[in-house]
């Protein structure tokens, strides 16, 4: 209390497109519970412009800079602010989040839980009758009777023992299936009226009801382990733990108001079946694969991803979706409509960023490390174009603990030496260096070969590790990516944490790079992909660095997709390079000579990748794990791609349970933990290291 003051003064408020910001008086009364503000301090007098009661709300600093901030109100009203620095922002959040604890703690004391009552529609007679007529007074949670239960005064709660699990399940299952009914009573409303199924109040009771049995469902995994963990010194060799799995999940309770059918296992699918059956992957090999490019064949796939049909159809399961998101809320333990899915794994996609190896090969070949690093510039902004399939914003699957992606590319030698130059002023082969010789004297080949390996090395938080060579070149990039998604209304934004490394060992360089963060805008419409963020390429041995904003579309005109860059010696300070132009369209590069170059991504040819056929692929390689779902896709079987993808995340649950049962590590294939990064097992610089040892010692 002691830091309960009531402070005020000018913060600016975003009031909506057209106006933008606006300068207005807030007060701040810790008294009511108030956040009140006016035109200016001399209408302090006259009635508030707006208030909003705390109690309840959240009180959230922004991370789009340090002087906005979100004050978000029990009712679903918002305010977003600007201080005019950080401290002044944090004197108001600090402020604001003491006077909301305070007044939330009060009205928690003051009302204490209700007598218990069943869950249950209040009657619905004809439109005439009481119980379907809503006053304006009347709040839509009063509709649906929700009970909550009260234990008797002064009666102890007995310690669970091992053997009431079976009781708890049970009663779990009741709630389970009356929390389904409010649901599915919810839904069938008309979608006019007094009281439809979008009321807002009616989507925060769905929403909350779905929290609370997921967070039961938490509760009582952590029994299970608990309980597993207290008998397993005294079990028997050989003993294993049978898991009290849910008998529904709870993700599948309804699908658009309607009741699913979970037919018996034999009814099964063979395919799911399949999926549902295969080993643990620790119980399969783990050794690393070397895989053969002659083995790959050229991939003749080609997935496009332009049907709007679907989102229009589905667009009340996107509106379901939303009701139970919150803004800032963390989209990784989220699952997605298999609808919005596109045909490929994520690892698959991080390889489609390599479908311009003539331009990654050619990196090398620049004659001065001026000319390698704008070189790398280049390869860089055109991998994002053929990365993203299509114009329509579709999520690709996400990998499955211990999915690995294999392919290759095969680029003529010729078109590497001819058509890579980065300027007008293209240097001849002559210039480039002679080409290595087959270390087994056979004959030269007229093809570079570039070979590609995905693992997914972590679940909880999802980590990806990535891993390029080109042998022949000396050259390679190693790289791990950790997908960070959140939903930011009606956007979703993907965040990708983590750092690659180029490695041209013929100069001895390496050029650290990371990646732009991923926006689906619009995602209740037609959504599409908007990349945003700055990302920065470091040389430290030349000082070349390049510095790269991707630029969001502005809420009042402005350019889609507009990239700006510049590449500078660190040491001078000067710039040798700029950029600018649309990362999905024309790249503009003006050089330090007066020089232009433009190129156009949608003419650039595109170099398919050499992928094994699925009969000689493993069980944990992409198109092989995924193969149902993404036939399903194709077939436009949404519920069946469903029902597949279900299985093979109910699978890779089940294994996490069994690995934390066990206390056994995951154990990663091809990559290795290295620091707070991945590292590939074999990487090109560890061979070329050791095959120069070899030959230093046998002189």
């Amino acid at each position: 209390s002691d830091h309960m003051e009531n402070i005020c003064g000018y913060l600016m408020k975003y009031t909506n497109l057209v106006t933008g910001w606006q300068y207005r008086y807030f007060v701040l009364n810790n008294d009511a519970g108030l956040l009140e503000y006016f035109v200016n301090e001399q209408s302090r007098h006259l009635k508030p412009r707006g208030t909003l009661q705390l109690a309840g709300a959240v009180i959230s600093p922004s991370d789009e800079d340090s002087h906005t901030f979100t004050v978000n109100a029990a009712s679903g009203e918002q305010y977003k602010l600007r201080a005019t620095d950080a401290k002044e922002r944090q004197h108001w959040v600090s402020r604001l989040q003491i006077c909301t604890q305070h007044h939330t703690e009060a009205i928690g004391k003051n009302n204490p839980p209700l007598k218990s009552r069943s869950f249950s529609l209040a009657s619905q007679g004809s439109a005439n009758s009481p119980g379907v007529q809503r006053r304006p007074s009347q709040n839509a949670v009063s509709f649906f009777n929700v009970g909550h239960h009260r234990l008797p005064t002064g009666k102890r709660v007995p310690i669970m023992q091992p053997d009431h699990l079976v009781d708890v399940r049970e009663m779990m299952s009741q709630a389970e299936g009356q929390q389904r009914d409010l649901i599915r009573s919810i839904e069938c409303l008309p979608a006019s009226g007094h009281l439809t199924s979008l009321d807002q109040d009616l989507l925060m009771l769905k929403a909350t009801s779905m929290a609370t049995m997921n967070c039961l469902n938490d509760c009582f995994h952590i029994l299970q382990l608990q309980h597993a963990s207290q008998q397993k010194g005294s079990l028997p060799a050989g003993t294993t733990i049978s898991w009290l799995e849910p008998k529904i999940s709870l993700a599948n309770h309804f699908k658009n108001g309607a009741a699913q059918n979970f037919p018996a296992e034999i009814n099964k699918p063979a395919s799911v079946r399949e999926e549902q059956s295969i080993a643990e992957p620790c119980q399969l090999t783990r050794e690393p694969e070397e895989i053969n490019p002659d083995e790959e064949l050229e991939d003749i796939c080609d997935d496009k991803e332009d049907d709007l049909g679907a989102v229009e159809e589905q667009r009340s399961v996107i509106l379901h979706l939303l009701s139970q998101l919150k803004l800032g809320m963390d989209l990784t333990r989220v699952v997605l409509p298999t609808f919005i899915l596109e045909k490929r794994s994520l690892l698959e996609m991080y390889a489609d960023f390599m479908s311009h190896p003539d331009l990654f090969i050619a990196i090398t070949s620049g004659s001065s490390p001026e000319e390698r690093m704008i070189r790398f510039v280049e390869y860089y902004l055109t991998s994002f174009h053929e990365g993203r399939k299509g114009a329509i914003a579709k999520k690709p699957y996400n990998p499955i603990i211990g999915e690995t992606f294999h392919c290759s590319w095969r680029m003529p030698k010729s078109s590497v030496a001819t058509d890579a130059g980065t300027n007008s002023s293209a240097h001849s082969p002559s210039e480039q260096g002679t080409l290595p010789k087959d270390p087994d004297g056979h004959a030269e080949q007229d093809y570079y070969t570039v070979k590609f390996v995905a693992e997914q090395v972590s679940h909880h938080p999802p980590v990806s590790g990535f891993y390029a060579e080109c042998v022949e070149r000396n050259m390679c990039v190693n790289a791990h990516v950790w997908t960070k998604s959140k939903f930011l209304g009606m956007s979703i934004g993907v965040t990708m944490v983590g750092e690659g490394v180029l490695h041209l060992l013929e100069h001895g360089e390496e050029y650290t790079f990371s990646l732009p963060c991923a926006y689906a805008r619009s995602i209740l419409t037609v959504p599409w992909v908007e990349l945003g963020g700055k990302v920065n390429i470091n040389c430290a041995k030349t000082g070349y660095s390049a510095s790269i904003n991707f630029h969001t579309k502005p809420f009042y005109g402005g350019k889609l997709h507009r990239v700006t860059g510049e590449v500078k010696q660190n040491m001078t300070n000067t710039v040798v390079c700029r950029v600018q132009g649309e990362w999905n369209s024309v790249l503009e590069f003006t050089y330090s000579n007066g020089e232009t170059k433009y190129v156009d991504l949608t003419k650039l040819s595109v170099t398919r990748k050499r992928v094994r056929p699925l009969e000689k692929q493993g069980p944990f390689e992409s198109r092989r794990l995924w193969q149902h779902v993404t036939e399903s896709l194709r077939d436009g079987d949404i519920d069946k791609a469903t029902e597949h993808k279900r299985a093979l995340e109910e699978r890779q649950r089940n294994e996490e349970r069994l690995r934390a049962e066990t206390e056994t590590p995951w154990s990663t294939k091809y990559f290795l933990k290295d620091g707070d990064g991945w590292v590939y097992h074999k990487p090109l610089w560890k061979t070329v290291s050791a095959a120069q040892t070899q030959q230093t010692d046998s002189n």
